[in-house]
């Protein structure tokens, strides 16, 4: 019988970003996390790019988030389609955004890695000392096996094998707040039992993949976007007019005490 992984909450930080962070990471060597809403009046701490936001209220969000990150040289952002994409990115300098891709692998220090999120699953992948990947996981990319493309291309970057890889499935939707109809069970070969509607727990569906493609050590986020969305956007629970989290994941230059928040 399969042991169930571990479930590990998400550390908030103090500061004028809403941070959530990955604490038992750091001693990894990297630095993980999400942003939250916040307090801000209005949509909050929305880094979404795609809004009706004025511009300059957006990237004056992103550009506070990057500060509170230091360490890093490059910032790479994809253009999220559902799809099983994946880019490997280098070593550079700056911010790049491109289009239609849903996961991102680096064996470079000074980058990070980053997604967009409101209820779809951000899956973060380590080999410790050797490279990271950072997967943006709705159904669509569940079902099509981002996780298996994410970890090829991580496993041929570093070398190594699926037992190394330390995995976590973080902040996302739950399966009490995860409704869904029957093509969404068949995508992710779930059984729909009964006359539907079903719920879908993702996080412990790519927990359940992980194990079959041998990654060594897993754990799953404690919160839900549905359940905590106080602290979070949901797609779903808002109707779709919810704004944007952004899920990072980096090995710094370094890990100092503004890295670790604090």
């Amino acid at each position: 019988m399969s042991r169930a992984p571990e479930v590990v909450r998400e550390t908030p930080r103090p500061g004028p970003v809403p941070r959530y962070d990955l604490e038992p990471w750091l001693a990894r060597g990297v630095v993980a996390g999400i942003t939250g809403r916040g307090t801000e009046a209005g949509s909050g701490f929305d880094l979404g790019l795609w809004s009706d936001a004025p511009v300059r209220e957006v990237m004056t969000r992103w550009r506070a988030f990057r500060r509170a990150l230091p360490g890093f040289d490059t910032w790479v952002l994809g253009g999220q389609v559902h799809g099983t994409a994946v880019e490997v990115v280098g070593a550079g300098r700056g911010w790049t955004q491109v289009d239609g891709i849903d996961g991102w692998v680096t064996t470079a220090s000074g980058v990070l890695l980053t997604v967009t999120v409101a209820d779809c699953i951000p899956v973060y992948l380590l080999v410790p000392g050797r490279g990271i990947a950072l997967l943006h996981a709705g159904w669509r990319g569940t079902a099509g096996g981002i996780l298996a493309a994410g970890l090829d291309r991580l496993l041929t970057g570093t070398g190594s094998a699926p037992s190394s890889v330390v995995m976590h499935a973080g902040i996302g939707i739950c399966g009490s707040c995860y409704e869904v109809g029957s093509e969404v069970m068949a995508g992710c070969g779930a059984p729909a039992e009964g006359p539907g509607p079903w719920h879908l727990d993702l996080r412990t569906h790519l927990a359940g993949q992980a194990r079959s493609l041998g990654i060594g050590t897993i754990s799953i986020s404690g919160w839900c976007s549905g359940h905590d969305r106080p602290s979070f956007y949901s797609h779903r629970a808002s109707g779709g007019s919810d704004g944007r989290m952004v899920a990072y994941l980096g090995m710094p230059h370094r890990i100092d005490s503004d890295s670790a928040g604090r």
